[in-house]
């Protein structure tokens, strides 16, 4: 093994290409036609179910885990505590799900559907937690590797505020 310098050559095979103005264009139409088929999909539930895309999802994870603490829906949908006691707040107040406090700890609240929340599950279009989580759920664990690293490249550059990333999709 040598350890001379590379060589011109191989220092510039080293390096990415620098991205062309057409590559940047396409990558931006791209996305486009990701946000707008996530906003599509957000106004077919709105429209079919009469609730929001985050209510929707949380209402399903509450059927599928009846009893479900505000705790655990949160985990369940990757978001903040607060934004999960938010959705539960106004899907109770709709009269969707109630949210008892039962068992030894008078505390924990215990999720649970009214029929009239059953009924909005019947009506709404799928998938519950959104296109894009069953878009992305569907790549398989290379693609989802570079997408991952080429996402965190593009956030760098953005620098968001990194409490946005726990914001459900439908409250953007």
């Amino acid at each position: 093994m040598s350890s001379k310098a590379p060589s011109a050559p191989d220092a510039a095979a080293a390096q990415p290409a620098p991205a062309t103005p057409d590559a940047a264009k396409r990558v931006l139409r791209q996305f486009r036609q990701v946000f707008n088929a996530v906003k599509s999909h957000f106004r077919q539930v709105e429209k079919a179910a009469g609730i929001g895309g985050a209510q929707l999802w949380a209402l399903s994870v509450v059927a599928l885990q009846p009893g479900i603490g505000v705790n655990a829906l949160a985990r369940a949908m990757d978001i903040q505590q607060t934004t999960a006691s938010n959705l539960v707040r106004t899907l109770a107040a709709s009269g969707l799900l109630v949210a008892e406090r039962k068992g030894e700890d008078r505390r924990a609240v215990q999720l649970r559907l009214l029929p009239a929340g059953d009924e909005v599950l019947r009506r709404a279009p799928g998938p519950f937690s959104g296109v894009l989580p069953a878009a992305i759920a569907q790549l398989d664990a290379e693609a989802l590797a570079r997408l991952e690293a080429d996402l965190a490249l593009l956030i760098a550059l953005l620098r968001p505020d990194a409490s946005a990333a726990s914001v459900p999709l439908a409250q953007l």
